[in-house]
């Protein structure tokens, strides 16, 4: 389940802690075009809910996702704690600071700091 909110006159569309998991860029297809025509600006996704290979670079799978979302001009924010792949990971740990660093997807450790970011 997904619900729309405006924050600081941003449209942001929230995706349920609870739902199918995200394995790969074809489940969030409907996702992001959903998104992209009702205008929203961002998509937030809590971080439980992607499956374990997003948070290891070498299978692709967080590039393949975060590429439809770039494709489609809304961002992603991926919401909660995911410091045990980041301490596990070097490269997630500098792939997350680059994201972070930009304006399309950032890794966020709750919704206040998304307030903040917006």
């Amino acid at each position: 389940m997904t619900t729309l909110e405006k924050i600081r006159d941003v449209s942001v569309l929230m995706c349920a802690s609870e739902g199918e998991t995200i394995r790969s860029e074809r489940d969030v297809l409907d996702l992001v075009g959903n998104a992209a025509y009702q205008g929203v600006q961002w998509v937030v996704v809590p971080a439980g809910r992607f499956d374990e290979a997003f948070f290891l670079l070498r299978t692709r799978v967080a590039g393949d996702i975060i590429q439809k979302f770039v494709n489609y001009r809304v961002g992603l924010a991926v919401l909660g704690d995911i410091s045990r792949h980041t301490e596990a990971s070097s490269a997630l740990r500098d792939f997350v600071r680059e994201c972070n660093r930009g304006r399309q997807t950032w890794f966020l450790a709750d919704i206040e700091e998304l307030r903040e970011r917006l």
